[in-house]
This record gives C-alpha cells, structure tokens and sequence, in this order.
C-alpha cells in the first residue's frame, strides 16, 4: 500500500531537515508555503494524512491552515511545532483538543518527529471502540489516511416526515458534488431504501451476521464492499436488516463501530433512522455528527421535534441537531415552525410529490429524473450546507483554540 503524503507548513530552516527524515521513513512530505498552498494540495490530492504547521511564527495563518485541515466533510490531524513557553501556557489550559492533534516542542529532533508522525498515522488508522466491527473494512487504499467522513443521521420520531426521501436524495446530491457516499438504511422496521432506488435481492447486514453465526468459528466476515449495493447513480447502500423478525442478530455496537470504520471509505454516510429510540437510535446518535430534523407543518411532526430537543439536551447531543423543513411551500411559514420547535432551520425542502413518486416508481432519485427542477435544486442546496458550508477565518480560529487546550502536553524527546 501506497505511504500518505504529510504536508508541511514550517519555517525554510526546518522544512529541509524535516522533510529529508519523513522521506528516509518512506512518507511523502510536500511542503506547502501558504494556505493557498495547502487548499490546492487538499483539492488535488486524497492521501494527505498529517500536517506538521508552525504555532509561533504567524499565529492568523496557522489559524487559516487549521480551520482547513478541520473543514466540514475533512479532518485531517495536525502536528502543532511550537515553543516551550507557548507549550508551558498551554499546559494551563482547560478543556481538551481535538481527537486527534498534537504539540511538538522546539528544540527537536527531526527523528523524534518522525516517530511522532508515524504514531499519529498509526492511532488514526485505528478506529473502534472495542467492541468490534459486524463487517470487516477490507483493504485500505492510500487515500483512507486522510479521510473522515461525516456520518449524518436522519431522524424525527414521526414517520411519513419524509424522512426517507431526503436521505436519498441528499445522498444523491452529494453524489452529484463529488462526494463518495455510503447510504445506509438502518430503519430495520419500515426501512425500503433499496426498493426505492430499484435495487432487488439485495444482501442485508443481518443476512450476513446470520450466516456468519450458522458457519461457527470458521466464518469469515464479508467486508463492507461486499456488503454495499451500487445504484447506478453512483451511490452505494447498505441495508442493515429486510425484515424486523431478524433483529435479534444485531448488536447495536457492532454496527455503529461498522459505520464508523466506513468514514475511511466514503466522504459521507448517511444513515436513515427508524423513528424510535431505541439502542441502536441511540448509539448512532452518539456517533454522528450532526442529525438532521426532518419536520412537516403539521402538529404531530413538530412535537415529535421537540421531544426529540428536549431527549437530545438531556443525552447530550443537542448541538448536534439540524431542522430540516420539508414541504416547505405547504402554507405555513418557516419562521412559525422555528418558534414552536425551538431550532432555527437548516434548511427548506418544498412540495414536489409527483416528481418524487414518478423517481420512485423507476428506481431513480429525484436528482437524477428531474436535475432542473426546483426540487432538485432545494436538495443541491442542502448538500452544499452539509459538506460545502464556506470557510471562517473566526471558525478556524475557535478550532485551533481548541487544539491549544491539551491538560498533558508532551515535549520531545
């Protein structure tokens, strides 16, 4: 397998020395002068997997390079160098940084640095929280160094808030932008992704857990690429179970940790929720980066909203939550449903009923069968929300305030 690339943004008497010993290690270091620079590089290439910046020289600019090594749909670790008083000052923060940035204290090594790089590569490759994937990744290629993806989760405890029909096709938005994405159906009770886009006799996760416990300790466990279902579109599916009668196979932890370790193949999951709470619910919930609200003008559909606010603050993810405002063009206004849920909207889909069932009934997404029409384009601007939201200088810099926050720093050694 092909060694990822670690950009380097440090001082011209660094940069060389630093450079010569990542190359000795086998790892592609390309030096990047400016944050122009490093957009080009991330624009161009998918094995970017470290960034080794400066933190003293010019603080505003480290700022610029960090909000985009952190951009929505990216999250690509930085090596910090700074000096020892800075790292001193830092120790005395609070909070924590981000999962997976580190500092590096001057004077140092450029092997120590190098063995750091290589660690940070190692811990970055390894993602489970221990209890194991139901599917197995399969081979990694170069660009899984550096990718991350988000995992959206689409949920209102309602159904027919049309739930399903924005999965699909913001998924298929996405798609169209250039995003690989992986949409998983976990609605392991109404769940019919597949049969909407066409897709027949589809092999479901639980088929495979199913047959893998039949077959004993000899069973092999199918990897996610065998599992996935391509649309011609496309976009890959994953469904989790056909038939509720064979949940009983799930282990709720195992299939989150399968979607997780599917951020290193795909730049976006998607995963359509079952309107429940239940443990899976809840563990993809966790997971996630952000859930998407979908709510109709009706009374049932805004209640379910905000019960799910008021769970989502006492579980703690209620940051995570995005209104999605469907039929939009339906009679009442947007900022009316704002005030009774109590979430500014994300984002407004209107009415477009036959077109969606027309899509529907040839196995095709809305994206697809009506590029032109204004329904279409409220699912582009959804996904330009998602994963095209423009860079701020001032989240860059709330980002890397975040990063300077570590309670144990390590200096070089």
């Amino acid at each position: 397998m092909a060694r990822p690339a670690i950009a380097i943004a440090l001082p011209d008497d660094e940069r060389p020395y630093v450079s010569e010993v990542l190359r000795e290690a086998d790892l592609e270091p390309v030096a990047v002068g400016s944050p122009a620079d490093l957009e080009q590089l991330l624009g161009s290439r998918h094995d970017v997997a470290v960034a080794i910046l400066d933190g003293e020289t010019d603080f505003d600019e480290s700022l610029e390079y960090y909000a985009l090594l952190h951009e929505p749909g990216r999250n690509i670790p930085s090596l910090m160098i700074v000096s020892p008083r800075t790292l001193d000052r830092l120790a005395g923060a609070a909070g924590h940084a981000a999962e997976h940035d580190e500092y590096f204290s001057r004077p140092y090594s450029p092997e120590a640095l190098r063995w750091r790089v290589e660690a940070m590569l190692i811990r970055q490759m390894t993602v489970d929280d221990g209890s194991g994937a139901a599917v197995q990744t399969g081979p990694l290629s170069a660009e899984g160094w550096s990718r991350r993806g988000q995992v959206l989760g689409i949920f209102n405890a309602k159904g027919g808030v049309g739930k399903t029909t924005i999965a699909l096709n913001l998924s298929a938005a996405l798609v169209a932008m250039g995003r690989k994405v992986l949409l998983v159906d976990a609605d392991t009770v109404t769940g019919h992704v597949a049969s909407s886009l066409g897709l027949d006799q589809v092999r479901t996760l639980a088929d495979s857990l199913a047959d893998n416990k039949a077959a004993g300790a000899a069973a092999t466990p199918e990897t996610l690429e065998e599992l996935v279902a391509a649309h011609s579109s496309g976009l890959k599916v994953l469904v989790v179970s056909s038939s509720p009668l064979r949940d009983s196979a799930l282990d709720p932890a195992a299939i989150v940790s399968s979607i997780d370790a599917a951020r290193r193949a795909f730049d976006v999951i998607v995963v359509d929720l079952h309107p429940d709470y239940d443990e899976l619910n809840r563990a993809v919930f966790r997971r996630a980066d952000r859930i998407l609200v979908p709510v109709t003008p009706d009374l049932p559909a805004l209640r379910a909203a905000v019960q799910l606010r008021d769970v989502a603050s006492e579980l703690g993810f209620r940051e995570k939550l995005a209104l999605i405002v469907n039929r939009a063009n339906s009679g009442v206004t947007i900022a009316d449903m704002e005030s009774t849920v109590g979430m500014p909207a994300f984002a407004s889909i209107r009415s477009a009923g036959l077109q969606l069932v027309k899509a529907a009934n040839v196995g095709r997404t809305v994206i697809d069968l009506f590029p032109g029409e204004q329904i279409s384009g409220d699912f582009r601007a959804l996904g330009e929300r998602v994963v095209g939201a423009p860079r701020a200088k001032e989240a860059g810099r709330a980002s890397i305030r975040g990063l300077f926050r570590r309670k144990e720093p390590v200096r070089a050694g």
